[in-house]
C-alpha cells in the first residue's frame, strides 16, 4: 500500500482566515498557492494511479509538524520565549491544530498496515489545539521559563504587521486552523503517542 503524507505547514494567507470550526478529511475547500496546489496535484495523480493499477493508496493530511529542527515561525517562538523577549499577543483568540514529528510517524505507521486505511483521506493531529498565546506558554514550559506576555489589541496588531509589510506573518499567527482527526481514531483506534509538552520538551533548545 502506499501512504502518502500530505505536509501542511503554516496556513496560507487565506487559510489562516478559516474558522475554528475543524476541517473535515472530506473538505472541497480549494488549494491555495503553488505549494497548496502540488500537493492536491499529487493526490490526484495517486488517486488516477490506483484506479488504474489496483494500488492502495491512502492519504495523509497534517498540520504545522515541529520536532528536532523545526523551523520557521515556530522556531522563532522558539527563540523569542527562550531569550524572555515580551510579545505582544495575549489579546489573540485563535485555535490551531498542531502534530508532533513522533505523534506524525505513528500516524504513517498505522496506515501503512491498517486494513481500513486504504482508498481514504485522513487528517491527524495532537488532538489538542491551542491558541497562540497558550502555544507560547507550553513553549516557555519546555524551557523552564515564564512566558512573557502581554495584551495588545489584535486589529491594532494587525495594522502596525501590515504597515512593515509582515501581514502574512500576522495572519500565520493570528489566524486559525483546525483539523478533524476523529475519524482516523474513531474508525483506526489511532492516539497520539505523546503529548504536546513530551515533544515540545524533547526539541533541543
Amino acid at each position: 500500500m502506499a501512504s502518502a503524507a500530505s505536509s501542511s505547514s503554516v496556513p496560507s494567507r487565506s487559510t489562516a482566515k478559516a474558522a475554528t470550526r475543524p476541517i473535515p478529511p472530506t473538505t472541497s475547500r480549494p488549494p491555495q498557492g503553488a505549494y497548496a496546489i502540488s500537493k492536491h496535484e499529487a493526490e490526484q495523480g495517486l488517486w488516477e494511479i490506483a484506479a488504474r493499477t489496483g494500488l492502495e493508496v491512502a492519504i495523509l493530511r497534517p498540520p504545522l509538524v515541529y520536532g528536532p529542527g523545526v523551523g520557521g515561525n515556530f522556531r522563532t517562538l522558539q527563540r523569542l520565549v527562550a531569550r524572555g523577549i515580551p510579545l505582544p499577543l495575549a489579546s489573540i483568540r485563535n485555535r490551531r491544530s498542531l502534530l508532533g514529528v513522533e505523534n506524525f510517524a505513528s500516524a504513517i505507521s498505522l496506515l501503512l498496515t491498517h486494513a481500513g486505511a486504504p482508498g481514504k483521506t485522513w487528517l491527524v493531529s495532537d488532538q489538542h489545539d491551542l491558541s497562540t498565546p497558550d502555544l507560547i506558554r507550553a513553549i516557555a514550559a519546555a524551557q523552564g521559563k515564564r512566558a512573557r506576555l502581554f495584551p495588545f489589541p489584535p486589529i491594532l496588531l494587525r495594522t502596525a504587521a501590515t504597515l512593515i509589510g509582515r501581514h502574512r506573518i500576522y495572519e500565520q499567527l493570528a489566524g486559525s486552523l483546525t483539523f478533524d482527526a476523529e475519524p482516523l481514531t474513531h474508525e483506526l483506534g489511532w492516539k497520539p503517542a505523546r503529548t504536546i509538552a513530551e515533544q515540545l520538551a524533547a526539541i533541543p533548545r
